[in-house]
């Protein structure tokens, strides 16, 4: 089972490394080997996604990601930036479908800005179609841009598309998830106003025939994020395009207390992954050992369970990490009163205790 270890910038290296720490306290036989990506990747070698780390993710079984960005990188030309690096690697192996579970633990209730009886117990699964949509359109229009901004431009555009295996198999794999769940899915679309989800929405509605067991019902995306915060727990799986999935997957993640506690998944047509925590590289708190590793650790948890078949392995993460939040620990993110305030590295010793078996104190 070979792993790429791009930790990236920003928090990334700090939250990766306690990932790879419960990783290594399962005691599988992993193959892992470490790039730069990102920013860290730009300053090294003049380009956010080079050839050698690409390499490494195209032989790789699975991606371990970090995050990538920092502010001093915005006047860059955007093809330099850190972030197109995610959007190189998307493309380049095929990550087509995004799994971005908004789960709320019992013990975070009162961390989430909604009211205990509306989140209690959610359990939604967003699946964003990640290879389509406005953000791979063509043409994609530039004018004058110097810097990264367009100073005495007339216009810009990017344009929204998706073709019809696109939609037919993000459809799929949303009808097959909600198969192991409630056996609901709601397709989010904006098909009053956009042809493009107009064309999604017959589309998914053609497909959901293959899936009679399924319930299927359509939203409009407004509707969507509005309801998000009303009625959370109406929702079982969503499936959407690239940019309405992006906005609806950060909203449900704050229902949870802290998008520090989302993990995601992207994976292409033979399962191989790539795994990342929801957030950002956070550079304000870079280096200060207070970012939440929780996020990242249940993303190997993900990667174990869909690209390297070591469910039961999962199982134990995820266990762990339920564990840890019962005995009390919280990052700053997620800390209330009555609990005990932890870093980076101390939320990581506590994960390899629990699974571990080790006495955990707090």
């Amino acid at each position: 089972m070979k792993i790429a270890v791009l930790p990236g910038d920003g928090i990334g290296t700090e939250i990766v490394a306690e990932a790879i720490r419960v990783l290594d306290a399962l005691d599988l036989n992993f193959e892992m080997e470490t790039a730069l990506v990102g920013g860290a990747a730009y300053e090294a070698h003049g380009h956010p996604l080079p050839e050698a780390t690409l390499k490494l993710a195209k032989e790789a079984d699975a991606v371990l990601f970090g995050a990538v960005g920092d502010w001093k990188y915005d006047k860059l030309d955007r093809p330099l930036r850190p972030e197109q690096a995610i959007l190189g690697l998307r493309k380049n192996l095929g990550l087509f479908a995004n799994f971005r579970p908004a789960i709320c633990y019992e013990q975070l209730v009162d961390a989430s800005s909604l009211k205990p009886e509306l989140i209690s117990g959610l359990d939604i699964l967003i699946i964003r179609e990640l290879t389509g949509d406005i953000y791979f359109g063509q043409p994609r229009g530039r004018r004058t841009a110097v810097d990264g901004h367009f100073p005495g431009a007339e216009e810009a555009f990017d344009t929204m598309r998706y073709s019809r295996p696109e939609v037919e198999r993000i459809a799929r794999v949303a009808f097959e998830a909600a198969r192991k769940r409630s056996k609901r899915v709601t397709s989010v679309d904006k098909a009053n106003v956009l042809e493009t989800f107009q064309f999604w929405k017959d589309i998914v509605t053609e497909v959901h025939k293959d899936y009679p067991d399924v319930e299927l019902d359509h939203m409009y995306v407004d509707n969507a994020a509005m309801q998000l915060v009303k009625a959370p727990k109406k929702f079982d799986v969503i499936v959407t395009g690239n940019m309405f999935g992006d906005i609806l997957s950060d909203e449900a993640a704050m229902l949870t207390g802290s998008i520090g506690m989302l993990p995601s998944a992207s994976l292409n047509s033979s399962n191989q992954g790539l795994y990342e925590p929801s957030h950002g590289s956070a550079p304000d708190i870079a280096g200060k050992g207070v970012a939440n590793p929780l996020a990242t650790i249940l993303s190997a948890a993900m990667m174990l369970r869909f690209s390297l078949n070591q469910a039961e392995a999962a199982d134990r993460i995820e266990s762990a990490v339920k564990h840890v939040l019962a005995s009390g620990l919280r990052t700053g993110d997620i800390w209330s009163e009555g609990t005990k305030r932890v870093g980076t590295r101390e939320m990581g010793d506590a994960v390899v205790a629990a699974i571990t078996k080790k006495t955990i104190t707090g």
